[in-house]
Parts: C-alpha cells; sequence; structure tokens
C-alpha cells in the first residue's frame, strides 16, 4: 500500500478531507524546496504536490509558467527535484510527495540514466505518486504497473469535458487519487463553478474508486470549503506561487504555511 493510499484512507476514517498544496520545485529560491515543504505539512498539508519545472507547460497558466522558468534559471530539473525529495524525507517519512509535470524531463531523465532509472531514482528518493499531464492513460499501463512496483501510483487530471470512455479508460491505470480539473483551461483561470464541481463529482465516481482531488481555481478558505463538502481532496497552487512569488527568503515559508492553516480551518469545519 502506498503513502497516498494509507493518508487517503486515515483522512476518509476520520471524517476529514486531504489539503493538497503545490508548488514548484526550485521556487522562488533554488534550496528553499524542502524547508518549504516541511513548512506547508505543519501548515495542514496532508500530500504535496511538486512541480518538475519544464520549458513548455501547455496546462499551466502564466503564474506557474513565470515560476517554472524562475525555477529552470535557477537550474533546477528532474534531478535536482529527486534530490529535494529525498532532503524532505531526513526529516518527514509519512506525508505523501507527488510530482506533477510532463513527459519530457522523465523520458530525458530515462534517456540519460537507462531504462526504468526515474522509476527506480524516484522510488530511492521518497515519491510517492506521479502526475504526468501528457501521458494518456491508455499508453502508459506498463509505466503505471513499473510505479505501483514500488509503491507509487500514477494520479490522472479528468477535466469538466473528459467523457465516460475516457473517465473508464483513468479508472482502469489510476490509483491514488485521481484530479478533477475544475475549469476549462489553464492553472489559475477563470472561476470556479462549485454547483458544476457537485454535478460532476458522482459521474467520475461512477467509474473512479479512487478518491477525487479537485483543483484549478481555488483561491481561498470559503472556495476550498465549498468544494471539500463533495470531493475527498482540494489541491491548490497558483495562489501559492502568487503568494510567495515576491517575498524575501526568511519569509517565504511562513507566508505559505500560514494561508494553508486557513484552508486547513476551514476544510475542517
Amino acid at each position: 500500500m502506498s503513502r497516498i493510499e494509507t493518508t487517503m484512507g486515515a483522512l476518509k476514517a476520520q471524517g476529514r478531507k486531504a489539503l493538497i498544496p503545490y508548488v514548484t520545485a526550485g521556487f522562488p529560491y533554488a534550496q528553499i524546496t524542502p524547508d518549504l515543504m516541511h513548512g506547508m505539512v505543519e501548515g495542514g498539508a496532508d500530500i504535496i504536490e511538486l512541480g518538475v519545472p519544464f520549458s513548455d507547460p501547455s496546462a499551466d497558466g502564466p503564474v506557474i509558467q513565470k515560476a517554472g522558468d524562475r525555477a529552470l534559471a535557477l537550474g533546477i530539473g528532474l534531478t535536482q527535484v529527486l534530490a529535494m525529495v529525498k532532503s524532505f524525507r531526513e526529516r518527514n517519512q509519512t506525508t505523501p510527495v507527488v510530482l506533477m509535470g510532463y513527459a519530457n524531463p522523465l523520458e530525458r531523465y530515462d534517456q540519460k540514466h537507462g531504462a526504468q532509472a526515474f522509476v527506480r531514482d524516484a522510488a530511492a528518493a521518497g515519491v510517492d505518486g506521479v502526475l504526468v499531464v501528457d501521458y494518456p492513460p491508455e499508453e502508459c499501463e506498463a509505466f503505471a504497473a513499473d510505479l505501483r512496483a514500488h509503491d507509487m501510483d500514477l494520479i490522472f487530471l479528468l477535466a469538466p469535458t473528459s467523457t465516460e470512455e475516457r473517465m473508464a479508460q483513468v479508472a482502469r491505470v489510476a490509483s491514488g487519487y485521481v484530479y478533477y480539473v475544475s475549469l476549462k483551461g489553464v492553472t489559475g483561470a477563470g472561476t470556479l463553478d462549485v454547483g458544476q464541481v457537485e454535478a460532476m463529482l458522482p459521474r467520475i465516481r461512477a467509474h473512479v474508486s479512487v478518491p477525487v482531488g479537485v483543483g484549478f481555481g481555488i483561491r481561498d478558505a470559503e472556495t476550498a470549503r465549498a468544494v471539500g463538502k463533495s470531493a475527498d481532496a482540494v489541491v491548490i497552487g497558483s495562489k501559492i506561487i502568487q503568494l510567495i512569488e515576491d517575498e524575501p527568503h526568511e519569509r517565504v515559508i511562513g507566508v505559505a504555511a500560514h494561508f494553508l492553516r486557513t484552508i486547513r480551518k476551514a476544510l475542517d469545519a
């Protein structure tokens, strides 16, 4: 059983919802990420999504694109991201970490280090799940099996436009949780329609047995609480990036942790 399954199961038994913050690895400062991850856990994070910087992030809006560009300029790539997770694991053996990114860095890693090197090294670093935005479910059953063999989960996105067929395809290979993108468009775009989310989740659950997290457009405690009434998890990314992007090094962790405490309080209310 993966750390994600254990965490989600424990939260369900407590009648609580998972808080999943996203940050881009190496942002806003190259070496801050492990300490920032610890700060987010102290703020109430149950699972951390760690963005792998990539030069052509098709699903990310301008806020996260800018963060990725900054991290790339600081020399942060997949090798450095795995080192950050390993550093985080020196003090935290329980909070799941999901790498979120794109196919190119993963495949390039295997080209450089050998077949299945990414899966091997991610497991060794302490990664618990992988969300690859541009991996369609029908093309990665073998990858999903390799991850599960190392107690890692392959997490998929579903969208308002997802068909029943696509939901069934995702259900065959997904584990850990699925991530429902509540908006059409990129991260940070538009205003979330809570009613639309509430209507969509039963359709997803008719196919998918794993928990369902909801993200894109959740920017405050009120929206998080509303979404948490129907979702199993709430994912927040762009708002955190905006809050910390211009902060001096010594304030970044405190700002992120304070924001997450407001979300945690709302979810638990």
